[in-house]
């Protein structure tokens, strides 16, 4: 759902900062006073193209920011990680940015993001209602997802989604087992010749290392007897040794400890080092004693670390992975030699795969016709409650190509309305009137499941054209919708307007040179003002403030 939505210089807003809550939200004004431009500057923010025009006059660029709570909402967890942004949090900013020069720049969670991935994103966050570009009813995939969230079959749709897993895994490999034979037999040729080629070189898992490390000794074995021996000597084999020299100052300055004790703690540092020395002596001894110097083994050495470094090169690996790439050729070999039995059995594993997908997609295609059929009747009863007595809406699932599988069944969704008597029933995307088109979503939205979906819905013009009791059904149905969903609703019926959680007030106003539009949250006595104000026209009555207390009393 939003939290927090911020406008900086868009159209005749100056600077907005507005936070939301639960349930539902109703917006209100009078007519030009600019409800709707809240519901652009979303457009905007989740997508929709950007043009200078939106700015403000007297400004360079205009600022959209909103902060998004997606705790519950995994399908954009999903697209950040597919992003690699950072999803950790519980909350999701985006913000965009339109300049004078026509361009635009969007960030999610501080990171740059394409108009693509805003809409991708968007269409899991806002689903706005209308005559708007946000309107993903129309959509197959998501009115095949309605009614089955409305069936509530998800073991069927489970077994139609391994079924066709399955059958399209092994279609895959029969695909690359299959494939044209003369590129079949060259392909075993090379195989066999790779093969064959490195079990010559037998090359053994971390035999490289070893022996580039051992080519490296012997490589530099003169230089490393030369220093080795020379250290030595230093050290210790001759009178002016390291080791002699130290012990001479060391017996020279216990002589003297005697006239001054401070000459102690460094006395104890000399017996240490004299004691190291001895030690590093002895050890270059044991070392000088173990260093082989060896020419034959050098060259044979440099002429297995060559071939190693042909291969690699011929394999185009490191020469580290010789021995795992041979042991993983030598398995497509087997598999390429045995393909007749693995291309018997793939096919079983097919045939079985698809024999269990049809069975499962029949199964899947009689529960959504009896959910599609009981969907239909309940939608048909609520338009005619919302001033469509004429409507009647119908949900058809019909088989589509059932020679190639599809994960989610072989039926093809669509929702069907007409709304004028007489008239034949009609795809849903075809309905002209952003009024009919918002009350029908309604309708759809509230027959379906109301705890899955989009978590925040907004509704723009669902009051054209009614009044009166069935405005007040509206109300009722948006507010009975926002105990599960995030609802906001821009209206000009008081019916509507009381049955809002929360109550914004939208105003235009103009000097000589500019103008502006404010959007406040008002209070439960500006609430009555309001309401009375739609309900009374341009003067407000104390009997027009009474009906407006007495509709907020029985609201919800």
């Amino acid at each position: 759902m939003i939290k927090r939505l911020n406008i900086r210089d868009f159209a005749v807003i100056d600077e907005l900062e507005l936070e939301f809550d639960h349930g539902m939200t109703v917006l209100t004004g009078e007519t030009g006073a600019g409800k709707s431009i809240l519901i652009d500057a979303l457009g905007l923010l989740l997508g929709d193209r950007a043009e200078s025009g939106v700015i403000r006059d007297g400004t360079t660029r205009a600022e959209i920011s909103a902060l998004f709570d997606i705790t519950t909402n995994p399908a954009v967890h999903d697209l950040l990680d597919e992003q690699a942004i950072d999803s950790t949090e519980p909350e999701l900013m985006i913000r965009r940015v339109i300049t004078k020069d026509g361009r635009s720049s969007a960030f999610v969670n501080s990171t740059p993001a394409t108009a693509q991935l805003l809409r991708s994103i968007g269409e899991n966050l806002i689903d706005i209602h209308g005559q708007h570009s946000h309107q993903s009813l129309s959509k197959p995939e998501i009115q095949r997802k309605l009614v089955d969230d409305y069936g509530n079959y998800p073991q069927d749709l489970a077994v139609v989604k391994t079924a066709y897993e399955r059958w399209r895994e092994a279609t895959k490999q029969l695909q690359e087992l299959q494939g044209d034979t003369a590129d079949q037999d060259a392909a075993l040729t090379l195989l066999r010749y790779q093969v064959d080629e490195l079990k010559n070189l037998r090359p053994e898992p971390g035999e490289y290392e070893l022996l580039d490390e051992e080519h490296r000794r012997l490589a530099n074995g003169n230089r490393l007897l030369d220093t080795a021996s020379n250290a030595l000597r230093m050290f210790h084999d001759d009178d002016l040794s390291i080791h002699a020299r130290l012990s001479t100052i060391t017996a020279e300055l216990k002589a003297l400890q005697q006239y001054d004790a401070a000459l102690t703690n460094l006395i104890g540092i000399l017996d240490e080092a004299t004691l190291q020395m001895t030690e590093a002596g002895s050890e270059l001894r044991q070392y000088l004693d173990q260093l082989q110097i060896d020419p034959e083994r050098l060259q044979v050495v440099e002429e297995r670390l060559s071939l190693m470094h042909e291969l690699a090169r011929k394999h185009r690996i490191q020469p580290r992975e010789l021995a795992a790439h041979l042991a993983e050729l030598e398995q497509q070999l087997a598999r390429r030699q045995n393909s007749r039995q693995l291309i018997e059995e793939l096919r079983q594993t097919q045939s079985a795969a698809l024999a269990q997908y049809h069975a499962a997609a029949v199964k899947l295609q009689q529960h959504r016709k009896k959910a599609a059929q009981k969907m239909s009747a309940e939608i048909t009863t609520k338009l005619a409650a919302l001033g469509m007595v004429d409507g009647k809406f119908a949900i058809t699932a019909e088989p589509q190509d059932e020679t190639l599988p599809k994960p989610y069944g072989y039926d093809r969704i669509e929702f069907l309305v007409t709304t004028n008597p007489g008239l034949g029933l009609q795809p849903l995307r075809k309905i002209a009137s952003g009024g009919e088109l918002s009350r029908i979503s309604l309708a759809i939205q509230v027959i379906g499941t109301q705890d899955k979906g989009i978590p925040t819905l907004i509704f723009d013009e669902v009051d054209a054209g009614i009044g009166g009791a069935i405005a007040e059904i509206v109300g009722k149905l948006l507010h009975e919708l926002a105990r599960q969903r995030q609802v906001f609703c821009v209206t000009h019926l008081p019916q509507v307007a009381a049955q809002g959680d929360q109550h914004l007030l939208v105003t235009k106003s103009s000097t000589r040179t500019t103008t502006s539009t404010t959007v406040q949250a008002l209070s439960a006595p500006q609430r009555i003002e309001e309401i009375a104000r739609m309900l009374g026209g341009i003067k407000i009555t104390d009997q027009s403030r009474r009906h407006a207390q007495e509709m907020l009393a029985t609201a919800g």
